[in-house]
């Protein structure tokens, strides 16, 4: 077995599910800003709203913002936290930086954020009793799916994490023991680029398999570099 995944390499509808995932991307500037349509919108938050969650819980709300003065807004406030950022940077992390576009909140036209509600399911959540975060966990998974599916159907995502939760919570109108987990930029794209932008523009890069797979228990990186294959 090799350490990587090519969907070349698998039949049917196995194939197209790896083929799909190796597609996702963080989209930033292909949005087109055309609209989605309501079957197609539809389809990604059913798909969303199918992931699995701790004791059947289901803690998470969608909010599908389209109101210009909400995107405008929340633009903003990311603008702001952007530069926070970038102040904190120097020499070529910062060259680095300036060259990525973060967000694309107005470009596309349309914002779905995703809630995190802790209350979901009552005080005696089957299967979180020990791993409190196993809620959270289920959220993200809801994430997850959305993104795959919005990428199926040759939608764009962008996760905008350059916000403040309380920032996001009030402009929203989410209860006070709701998380704000993330925002994400939904709509049409000019295409999807084969390479993720922070590879790209040289911020990080994709580190193989190897470096992070162990077997029956935790192993140096020394060890780790001798696993090849099952």
């Amino acid at each position: 077995m090799t350490m990587s995944v090519s969907a070349d390499d698998i039949p049917g509808r196995a194939g197209e599910l790896y083929e799909i995932i190796n597609r996702r991307r963080d989209t930033r500037r292909e949005f087109t800003g055309e609209p989605i349509r309501s079957e197609v919108l539809t389809r990604i938050l059913s798909a969303a709203h199918a992931a699995p969650s701790v004791g059947l819980s289901q803690p998470w709300d969608f909010i599908v913002v389209r109101n210009p003065k909400t995107l405008n807004a929340f633009h903003e406030h990311v603008e702001q936290e952007r530069n926070v950022f970038a102040a904190s940077l120097s020499g070529e992390r910062a060259t680095t930086f300036e060259r990525i576009k973060i967000e694309g909140i107005r470009e596309a036209g349309l914002g779905i954020a995703i809630g995190f509600d802790p209350t979901r399911g009552g005080p005696q959540v089957l299967g979180r009793h020990a791993i409190d975060d196993a809620g959270l966990y289920s959220a993200v998974c809801a994430i997850q799916n959305l993104w795959l599916a919005a990428t199926a159907e040759g939608l764009g995502v962008g996760w905008v994490s350059f916000y403040r939760e309380s920032f996001l919570r009030n402009l929203l109108r989410m209860p006070d023991h709701t998380r704000p987990i993330a925002w994400l930029c939904v709509g049409p794209v000019s295409q999807l680029p084969p390479i993720p932008d922070l590879e790209k523009y040289g911020w990080r890069h994709r580190t193989p398999l190897t470096e992070f797979l162990h077997e029956e228990y935790y192993q140096s990186e020394g060890k780790r570099r001798h696993l090849t294959a099952w």
